[in-house]
């Protein structure tokens, strides 16, 4: 009888979220996954269900990591300038820092997957949906603080504060100094009235 392979399933899909985040959802194939694992195809499917279910799950897992989770986990009193201006110096440093200049999982699968797979074009639709809500509502909180006016447009500044971490997050893939993403960012913030000049 042949002797069964040890399998870590964690470990295999840390090891998808770097493909995937790496080379995308479609370069990153079952076949090359799967050798990449070490486990046979059939195995993969009996793991993970699905190429797309793995994507997710890579997806989640990535998310635990990434810079501007401080703006998902922030509670009700937080600094909003204080928070948006640390978030975004956080995810300059990440990615100048990343030697393969990969930018954001997220944001590349967005380039890669809307309007083009249903069902993960979706997915990710609904994560940066749910992001630019969350960003508007520390806004909201912003306002009731009296950090923010109380007469901006906080759905328009929740959508500029999203497009700039978006593009911040495919710039870096070609400027790759940390100074020059932070002065970028920061003249953006400084121009929405959301820079925090104290830290």
């Amino acid at each position: 009888m042949a002797r069964r392979l040890e399998f870590d399933r964690e470990k295999a899909v840390e090891i998808a979220m770097n493909q995937f985040w790496k080379n995308g959802f479609e370069a990153s194939s079952v076949k090359s996954l799967s050798q990449a694992f070490g486990i046979t195809r059939s195995s993969f499917y009996n793991a993970f269900g699905s190429h797309e279910a793995l994507f997710e799950e890579a997806l989640a897992l990535y998310f635990e990591q990434s810079p501007d989770q401080a703006l998902a986990r922030a509670e009700k009193g937080v600094a909003i300038k204080k928070l948006i201006t640390r978030t975004f110096r956080a995810a300059c440093k990440a990615r100048a820092s990343d030697s393969q200049a990969r930018g954001c999982m997220a944001v590349n699968g967005v380039a890669e997957l809307c309007n083009v797979n249903d069902n993960l074009g979706g997915v990710l639709e609904n994560i940066i949906l749910g992001s630019l809500g969350r960003i508007e509502q520390l806004l909201r909180w912003g306002v009731a603080q009296g950090e923010i006016d109380k007469g901006a447009d906080i759905h328009a500044l929740a959508l500029a504060v999203q497009n700039l971490l978006m593009g911040l997050n495919v710039m870096c893939k070609v400027v790759r100094d940390e100074r020059e993403l932070r002065k970028s960012a920061e003249i953006t913030l400084k121009g929405l009235g959301l820079f925090d000049e104290k830290i």
